[in-house]
């Protein structure tokens, strides 16, 4: 299951006590903290016991225990002899009860009379209480086992990095128009749709190049500053279990083409639950697009050990100032949150700057700038 996972639970059992098993078919599928993993049978036979069943927790360490000894049969016991009966008690005669007492009436008192209001003067009375029109019940989901790993490591991200977040806004008009004029001849020859992702991509490899320490992390056990000499970019893809980082490695060396088509095949799999756990391994910085659901700006947190995240949210028509003239541009907020434990915010401001550049003037891509 790899080094970080030491447990998983039982999803679903695809075969049952009694069938015939060949090799290499799916057993069970196990939910771990990451993906959900089919496990295969390593030789034909038939399956014998289900050990555990579906929603069960499970160690990576179990074995099926020894079957229990069969017990000796036991001697009938003869029944014991019923006692000697004993004679029936003797009746006594019942005790009289004294006559309980009647207590004394009270006379009754009149309630005294309510105070007359004075003219103008008002009366606060509680408010009527209506039923209720709606259904007031609640349903309870059990949390899965991704989403208990989730809301643990944001919650370490939170307590353990000092997290700052800047925003930097941008003109999306240049790049739009270069995908505008690309996007069929570029599906043509490689197979893939042109999207805003892949020039995201690259333009923060060349700024993580040139600011090695939002490419970096924290070693807290060696008290060290690590600075990666590549890049492993994280990409947030929606999974129906919840939000998965697949990860782009050695970026630098990428093209538009390999980033599209490796995103590509990263959200199939992530639709249909196949994404492996080496799928998702390492990362040394992280891309979420919250703009695909409509976000306009919005804070997001570092997925550690890393040291920086970048949010990319929804373009808009906005009025802008372009040489002395109000216009309407279609503009994008950037979001860098950081751990400025270890990245200065001259720093995380001069990397979001060099996105933001490389966006606004895509030529700056292509001439290293």
């Amino acid at each position: 299951m790899g080094d970080s996972i030491s447990e998983g639970t039982i999803v679903q059992w695809m075969k049952a006590e009694g069938d015939s098993v060949a090799v290499d078919d799916v057993l069970v599928v196990l939910e771990t903290d990451k993906v959900s993993v089919d496990v295969r049978s390593p030789e034909a036979g038939t399956l014998a016991a289900q050990l555990a069943g579906e929603g069960d927790t499970v160690q990576v360490s179990d074995k099926p225990p020894p079957p229990p000894p069969k017990a000796a049969p036991k001697e009938p016991k003869s029944e014991p002899e019923a006692p000697p009966k004993s004679e029936a008690p003797k009746e006594e005669a019942p005790k009289q009860t004294p006559a309980k007492k009647e207590p004394k009436q009270e006379p009754v008192k009149a309630e005294p009379a309510a105070p007359a209001l004075a003219p103008g003067q008002k009366v606060s009375l509680p408010p009527i209480q209506s039923a209720p029109t709606t259904d007031r019940t609640e349903t309870r989901i059990k949390m899965t086992r991704m989403r208990q790993r989730i809301a643990e490591r944001l919650k370490s991200a939170q307590n353990t990095a000092a997290m700052l977040t800047t925003f930097q806004e941008m003109d999306m008009s240049r790049l739009m128009a270069l995908r505008g004029k690309y996007k069929e001849e570029f599906e043509k020859k490689h197979g893939v749709k042109l999207g805003f992702m892949s020039a995201f991509v690259k333009a923060s490899a060349d700024a993580l190049r040139e600011i090695p320490a939002v490419n970096g992390y924290i070693d807290e056990a060696a008290k060290e500053i690590v600075h990666r000499n590549y890049v492993d970019i994280s990409v947030a893809v929606a999974s129906p279990q919840g939000l998965v980082v697949p990860v782009l490695r050695n970026v630098e060396d990428m093209s538009f083409a390999d980033i599209e088509k490796a995103i590509a095949d990263y959200a199939v799999k992530a639709k249909a639950g196949k994404l492996a756990l080496e799928d998702m391994a390492g990362g040394s910085f992280t891309i979420s697009n919250g703009g695909v659901f409509g976000s306009l700006m919005g804070t997001p947190i570092i997925n550690p050990p890393q040291s920086a995240i970048l949010g990319m949210h929804a373009t808009k028509m906005r009025a802008v100032v372009v040489d002395g003239q109000v216009v309407a541009r279609p503009m994008m907020y950037l979001a860098l949150t950081y751990d400025h434990r270890m990245v200065d915010g001259r720093e995380a401001v001069t990397f979001l700057k060099s996105v933001a550049n490389k966006i606004e003037d895509p030529s700056r891509l292509l001439l290293d700038l």
